[in-house]
This record gives structure tokens, sequence and C-alpha cells, in this order.
């Protein structure tokens, strides 16, 4: 068996490995990626060879690079390649990249955008937010709070929330979100001080 037959059989217990980390179903999958739930399965177990059009739905939806995917030899690089996504006038940068577990953000809103808080949003999971710059208006279910920079909220949400630019200027925070409800704990000063 050569290197490159040895690095597509280890591809299949790897997808399953990233799938299981992440609470996901092949069908959960099937659906994000468009791939049938047949297909999942054989390139799981290994009965089918995986190809680079089954694999690079399955990076994205999992939140790795196609060499993390096939277990590309490492470069020695430790530095995180941001590939920012823009919707709607709010910029997110994946500071993250490992599936599953507590995902970091750098989010950046535009002034005006996200200017409708009628629709609040409910979703798996818990959120930690970190003001940089700007001021963000965060919307708790019937709450409403305006986080300046060097402020920080955390919320499960399942608690209907919107979050966006609190006047005419940009903000940009830090988000941690874990879908598995995990809490994100800092302590502001040492333990002890005033």
């Amino acid at each position: 068996m050569d290197d490159l037959d040895q690095t597509l059989d280890s591809v299949g217990p790897r997808l399953r490995t990233l799938r299981k980390q992440r609470q996901t179903t092949l069908a959960d999958l099937s659906q994000e990626t468009g791939i049938s739930v047949s297909t999942l399965s054989r390139l799981e177990s290994g009965a089918r060879k995986p190809t680079l059009e089954l694999l690079l739905p399955l990076a994205k939806a999992h939140g790795v690079t196609l060499d993390e995917l096939v277990d590309a030899p490492p470069t020695g690089d430790p530095r995180i390649h941001l590939r920012p996504i823009t919707r709607h006038g709010m910029t997110m940068l994946p500071l993250t990249k490992r599936a599953g577990g507590i995902q970091a953000f750098k989010m950046i809103i535009a002034p005006g955008a996200r200017n409708r808080p009628d629709t609040p949003q409910v979703h798996e999971g818990y959120e930690w937010l970190y003001v940089l710059n700007g001021r963000l208006r965060l919307i708790l279910g019937d709450n409403e709070v305006i986080l300046a920079p060097g402020e920080a909220a955390e919320f499960d949400t399942h608690v209907p929330h919107w979050f966006g630019a609190a006047d005419e200027q940009s903000v940009e925070f830090l988000s941690l979100f874990g879908k598995q409800g995990e809490r994100a704990h800092f302590r502001a000063r040492p333990k002890g001080s005033a």
C-alpha cells in the first residue's frame, strides 16, 4: 500500500470522528452538504474512496481545512488564516478552526447594519461577547443593554436575542460560542484585589 492509499483510507475514520465531535447525525450532515446519507456512510466506513468533490463540502461543514481532513503533514506555521464571512453588514472572522467545542469569532458590524431588532434568534448553545471598539446593543429576552469597549456579556442562546451597533459607529467584538452550552469564564482582576 503506498502513501496515497494509506492517506485516503484514513479519511473515513477522521470524517466519523469529526461528525461525532460535532454531535451531528448523518442525516443532518447530508442536509448541510447535499451529499446523500448512503454516500456519507460509505465514506466513513471506507467503502467509498473520497474525492475532492465530496471532501470540499465536508471540510466546510466540519470547519476544517482540506489538509486537516486528509491529515496532510503540518507545515509548522501556527498562524490562523482568517477567511471573513460577510452577511447583512456583519463580518465574522473565525478565530478557531477545530470542529466542535467552543468556537471563537471576531465580529464587526457596520453602522446601520442589523438595525431591525424585531427578529430575535433562538438556538442551541451559550454565547460570550466582549466589546473591543464601538458600542454594542444587545437585546436579550425583554432586556436591552448597551455594551461599551471592555464590557462583556454571556447568555444562554435559548433566550431570544439580537445584537447590533448601538449608534452610527461600527462595533467590533469577540464572540465565544459553544453549541454544547459550555460557559466561558474570565477573571477581570486578580483574586483578592479591590
